[in-house]
């Protein structure tokens, strides 16, 4: 069953075209990448998921984007109620100056998931147990966030977004500033998400599109030009600019 629908899809930074004519559909429960050089409409799709390109003035979108089967930009849409069901991670680490605890208590409070502190206590260590930092944070839960490394920054921010319990989860380039054995560890977790959640992440490395996702598209220039099973995109695509841009010979 499809989670994400994106139907006849273009969108205009003011006089820009960025997005020309996408129809791609996101199945549950899988990793799906964007691959594609600088500029070619990765991030751009990714943001219309979330609706996050409403805050960019002279931003225009034409077409559908279905979600669980509702057009998230028909009139009336609750994006805020959206929103909350759609999680991003950004490709810096962006923890709130506060406890590691707060940065994860946050969310759930805000949205009314849990009000009292055993509540808390729990949706705190199930999310930093799931994102693997549990054991390095335990003793620390008080202390700042912002004091943890890049990496531990990074796998704080996924559980914070997992705490919200999302169904969708955006990750946008979240390895490009961490070292490659903070890399291994968010790749490792990004397989164990899809097993409840749908993810969908936007990279420049190939070989990480390789390692966690089932599914793959290719963009170039705001146009999608490839999509399907991931082993077959890297392996035996069916475009010459597809084939081009994997072997290295632009990008």
């Amino acid at each position: 069953m499809l989670t994400l629908n994106v139907q006849n899809l273009n969108m205009h930074y003011g006089s820009k075209q960025a997005l020309f004519d996408i129809n791609l559909g996101i199945d549950r429960h899988e990793v799906t990448a964007f691959i594609g050089p600088s500029g070619c409409g990765k991030s751009s799709l990714l943001r219309c998921f979330n609706r996050m390109n409403d805050t960019i003035p002279n931003c225009r979108i034409s077409g559908a984007l279905f979600f669980n089967d509702e057009d998230i930009y028909a009139d009336g849409f609750d994006v805020v109620a959206h929103r909350a069901r759609i999680g991003m991670v950004f490709q810096r680490p962006n923890p709130f100056p506060k406890s590691i605890f707060d940065n994860i208590a946050y969310g759930p409070r805000i949205q009314g998931i849990a009000t009292k502190r055993s509540e808390l206590n729990d949706i705190v260590e199930e999310s930093l147990r799931f994102a693997g930092l549990w054991d390095e944070v335990k003793d620390r839960l008080n202390n700042s966030a912002t004091a943890l490394s890049g990496g531990q920054q990074q796998r704080l921010c996924i559980a914070r977004t997992i705490a919200i319990q999302p169904e969708v989860v955006l990750m946008d380039e979240p390895c490009s500033a961490l070292d490659p054995i903070a890399t291994a560890k968010i790749e490792d977790l990004i397989d164990r998400l899809r097993a409840q959640y749908t993810v969908i992440i936007v990279t420049h490395s190939m070989q990480q599109a390789a390692r966690v996702s089932q599914k793959t598209a290719f963009f170039h220039l705001g146009q999608m030009i490839e999509y399907g099973n991931t082993e077959k995109i890297f392996n035996n695509p069916d475009h010459q600019q597809t084939q081009n841009y994997i072997t290295g010979r632009y990008g």
